[in-house]
């Protein structure tokens, strides 16, 4: 007979602490943040090159992957349904499992039927582990200590990734690596990992019983509004930037993830900054730095095709641009302290869902548009970004529930 998970069964947070350091919830959360990013980086910093190389891809072909690429982002909201069979901690090990199932086996499939087949089974994989992922981390972490934990975890996978990277620059051209075998290596990693997780782990039960059912509350606009902003912002990056240091500057497989490691190192220095950054000025300082940046860096980009700008100020605008994207755990934070706690799990496979919807129409599009005038693509980002400075500016100094935005004002609320 069918029954839903019990949300009470398990050990409670309260109670985890008894627990070895090594088997309570954050050590969980970093685990999973180390585990998660060796699948998916390393596929990532491979992609341009395999794709040109070994499938002769150009920019409308690599528009169409992305595309399908972030279907499941947009389907994301169907975690609500699953978690009705089983438990936010299991499903979301099973998500990164099959994350790192799929990657293992990318280059088996190197025409553009196999290609979109297999990135859609690593994306579903990918998209439900981290909805449940961020759910968790904004269920397990107290919100007096989220920002500073949310860096630290923010770099941990950045340390997981380095390594992961290092050995690709190091023996990539030494040892004449395939594709085939790092894929198979990173993947299988991630995936052995998740099994580990599975069966190592003690279940967990958050004080608070998650809702089951979607939900849309017309309090938390602001915070819909923001998803759906960085989303449409951040394909731009991940699909074009990454894909303009291979087409216009030739880039090769080990100065691409040479590129990433210093994006890497970058997090590991300075997320856990940002994120006590973020405890101290507070969110909307924090986003408003973020969007204004990324406004200064996207036009940037376009000044290499508008004014022939080398390489060099490519590979610092690609780094200054990640390390911009680092501020982006403010969002959690700004949800966290605005939400009941019950609608942290659907809320968001909701707010992932809304982050995906220009993600499955944009890189298609813009993949015409990148044949033409590729300066044009990275002008349209600046002006989401500009927008998201605009939203940003709503956000309260101290949001609570009741205070989500300056509109608004609660019963009792922090003093302004």
């Amino acid at each position: 007979m069918f029954t839903r998970p019990d949300d009470t069964a398990g050990i409670p947070l309260a109670k985890a602490a008894a627990l070895p350091f090594w088997r309570r919830p954050v050590t969980l959360l970093f685990v999973m943040a180390a585990a998660m990013p060796v699948a998916f980086a390393t596929w990532s910093a491979l992609l341009n090159n395999f794709v040109i190389e070994v499938a002769g891809f150009d920019g409308s072909d690599i528009g169409w992957l992305h595309t399908v690429r972030e279907i499941p982002g947009f389907l994301a909201i169907g975690v609500i349904a699953l978690l009705l069979f089983l438990r936010e901690q299991v499903l979301g090990l099973v998500a990164l499992f099959m994350l790192g199932a799929a990657t293992a086996v990318t280059a088996w499939f190197p025409a553009m039927g196999g290609i979109l087949t297999i990135t859609m089974l690593s994306s579903i994989g990918f998209h439900y582990f981290e909805t449940v992922n961020q759910s968790l981390q904004m269920q397990w972490l107290d919100k007096r200590r989220a920002p500073q934990m949310l860096g630290w975890i923010m770099a941990a996978g950045s340390a997981a990734t380095l390594l992961a990277y290092l050995l690709i620059v190091l023996t990539w051209k030494r040892y004449d690596l395939s594709y085939n075998f790092v894929y198979l290596a990173s993947g299988g990693f991630t995936a052995l990992v998740a099994l580990f997780c599975y069966f190592a782990y003690p279940r967990f039960a958050a004080p608070h019983p998650q809702h089951r059912h979607m939900v849309l509350r017309r309090r938390y606009w602001l915070y819909y509004a923001q998803q759906f902003m960085a989303g449409a912002r951040r394909q731009i990056f991940v699909v074009f930037a990454g894909f303009m240091m291979v087409e216009r500057f030739g880039f090769s497989v080990d100065q691409v993830t040479a590129l990433f490691m210093i994006n890497l190192v970058a997090n590991i220095i300075f997320a856990p900054l940002i994120g006590r950054l973020v405890g101290v000025f507070g969110e909307r300082m924090a986003l408003v730095i973020e969007y204004s940046g990324l406004t200064l860096v996207f036009l940037a980009y376009g000044g290499i095709y508008w004014f022939g700008w080398g390489v060099v100020v490519a590979a610092v605008l690609y780094v200054i641009d990640n390390l911009f994207f680092a501020l982006s755990l403010s969002l959690k934070t700004y949800f966290q302290k605005i939400a009941d706690p019950q609608d942290i799990a659907p809320t968001a496979a909701v707010a992932f869902t809304i982050n995906h919807i220009a993600a499955v129409f944009l890189p298609a599009a813009l993949g015409y548009v990148w044949l033409v005038a590729p300066a044009a693509v990275f002008l349209l980002a600046a002006a989401m970004a500009m927008v998201s400075v605009g939203l940003a500016c709503l956000v309260p100094r101290h949001p609570v529930p009741g205070h989500e935005t300056i509109l608004t004002r609660p019963r009792a609320v922090l003093a302004e």
